[in-house]
């Protein structure tokens, strides 16, 4: 139990349940500042294009080989309240720009870490949230003014973007192809400026290499015919969604039917197939030759589907119907006594293939204006296969965001080089303690060129000063670091560019974890009671309720609390 304080006459006044612990004031903090400065080391190594990978293996044994931060963070067990906030960062990074995790997060220890030795001088914490808060303000302003803007139309610079988040995942050999791809399939999405990632479906499958990669304007389904009776390919394929059953329906209260003879039987049997055999015609009838079914279908309706030369697949998940409509123009039917022609939806070829061994996929391609498309993602291993499509997922996502922005900054470290300097040129226009936490905030930004510098093999210290020479000198706020040469070089002239969404991002979520984790100052772990606290507690009751049955008036321990 916790003591709160003494009651009077010295009493202890207890206010939480034994096995609870608390620590207070700087004890926690540093605690907290540890947990979360532990996540940012945990995934430092794996940032820029010659970051180490990760190997992850879970309870089953499944392996996972990457260094996305955000897949390293999720698939890793983090208890520490302090440290979930951390992975929090990585995840809100990810769902917002899909790039930049690693970034966030290292960003966010660095800030916490700058914290600790400004608290150490005695600097309050509030101060300290109050700087960083302005620092992030500024930073966010001054980012503006290095982005420059990009034209959609401009494919040659979208594809620099998509090479550059790729870059370090293992994407290198077959880059410049798969950023192609990544461009086609956002651009095919792409809807009065506005691009929902979510219409881009990745089919990925162990194949022949990634070069077999390819995009297909259409949709590919990890599903085959429902009987062999059905066609295997349809051209000029008239496409039916719908969602409603091709099954007998089961009654929705306990009914029993009893039948007293064979003929009995066979009129229900009939009856039956009957309706079956309508729902069928119905189909039939609305000139569809291609049914995707969201829902189950009876064996008897597949046969007669595929004697009528009408390609069906059942159990079709709700997304893939939706991206199966925008792909085909065809509307989600719910009922199948309202099917209309108007109804269905285009594709030039609907066919299943074989792809690799015994596996199949069904292609529905050559579709109208498409906006819902795959990529058919191939790679030699499972494991390699995994991190390319990770690799996919980053460079759609950032070139989504450049679509939508139209807004990009310089990668290499240097947009952080440039804060840095802005910043305490900033700071020194501010009065108050409030000065040292934006110059700690503006000290803090060169983690990111300096683990680049780490991770590559250089000199952090010379590669640091290279970078700060440059900036400070006229027309130099594009100079970032070459990993592969070891020196600064114009990072937009090279074309090594990123989204300005990724920068903002990370440096306001990063801000915010630090201020949250830094404003707490009173950690109280509530325990569970032990076994003998539950053992004590029944033997109290027993006592209890046998005073009562004698009439012992009030069962001891009522007369007052603690």
């Amino acid at each position: 139990m916790i003591l709160a304080n003494e009651g009077a006459g010295g009493q202890p006044v207890y206010i939480l349940r034994e096995g609870s612990t608390q620590s207070k004031g700087r004890d926690a903090q540093q605690f907290n500042i540890m947990a979360a400065v532990a996540v940012a080391e945990a995934v430092k190594s794996t940032l820029g294009p010659k970051g180490m990978d990760k190997m992850l293996v879970d309870p089953t044994g499944n392996v996972t080989v990457t260094n996305d931060g955000a897949t390293i963070l999720r698939e890793v067990q983090i208890d520490h309240p302090a440290a979930q906030m951390i992975v929090e960062v990585a995840r809100a990074q990810d769902d917002e720009v899909g790039d930049g995790t690693t970034t966030a997060v290292v960003l966010a220890g660095e800030l916490l870490r700058k914290a600790s030795d400004l608290m150490d001088r005695q600097i309050h914490p509030t101060v300290i949230a109050t700087g960083y808060r302005m620092a992030a303000d500024k930073a966010k302003e001054l980012l503006q003014t290095i982005a420059v803007p990009v034209e959609k139309t401009d494919r040659e610079l979208l594809e620099k973007i998509a090479f550059t988040a790729m870059t370090g995942k293992g994407a290198e050999a077959e880059g410049a192809m798969l950023s192609k791809l990544a461009v086609d399939a956002v651009l095919a999405v792409e809807d009065a400026g506005k691009v929902d990632t979510d219409n881009v479906k990745v089919e990925k499958m162990v194949g022949p290499g990634a070069m077999a990669s390819q995009l297909i304007k259409g949709i590919a389904l990890g599903k085959t015919r429902v009987v062999e009776n059905m066609p295997k390919a349809v051209s000029k394929a008239k496409i039916l969604l719908l969602n409603a059953s091709m099954e007998i329906k089961k009654t929705q209260v306990d009914a029993s039917i009893k039948i007293k003879s064979p003929q009995q039987m066979k009129t229900f049997l009939e009856q039956e197939e009957a309706m079956l055999l309508k729902n069928v015609e119905a189909i039939s009838k609305s000139g569809a030759n291609v049914l995707f079914c969201q829902k189950g279908m009876d064996d008897l309706v597949a046969s007669h589907l595929g004697k009528k030369g009408i390609f069906a697949i059942k159990s079709v998940s709700e997304s893939d119907m939706k991206k199966l409509s925008r792909a085909t123009g065809a509307r989600i039917v719910t009922k199948i006594e309202e099917i209309d022609p108007k109804d269905l939806g285009y594709a030039g070829i609907v066919e299943e293939r074989k792809v690799s061994g015994d596996e199949s996929l069904t292609f529905v391609e050559e579709c109208k204006n498409p906006k819902a498309v795959t990529l058919f993602v191939r790679a030699g291993t499972a494991t390699v296969m995994d991190e390319l499509e990770r690799a996919l997922h980053d460079a759609i996502r950032v070139v989504s965001v450049v679509v939508e922005d139209g807004k990009v900054v310089p990668a290499g470290g240097a947009p952080e080089i440039e804060l840095s300097l802005r910043l305490k040129q900033y700071a020194s226009t501010i009065g108050g303690r409030e000065q040292l936490a934006i110059e700690s905030f503006a000290n803090a930004m060169e983690i990111i060129p300096r683990t680049l510098a780490e991770n590559a093999g250089l000199d952090p210290i010379d590669m640091l000063v290279s970078l700060r020479s440059k900036h400070e000198a006229k027309n130099g706020k594009n100079f970032g670091l070459n990993v592969y040469e070891g020196k600064p070089i114009d990072m937009l002239a090279a074309g090594i560019i990123e989204p300005l969404r990724v920068k903002t991002q990370a440096v306001g979520s990063a801000a915010e974890a630090a201020v949250m984790i830094l404003r707490i100052d009173d950690v109280i772990a509530s325990g569970g009671p032990s076994e003998q606290t539950i053992s004590e507690a029944k033997q109290q009751a027993k006592r209890q309720l046998a005073a009562g049955r004698m009439g012992g008036g009030m069962p001891p321990g009522m007369g007052g609390f603690m």
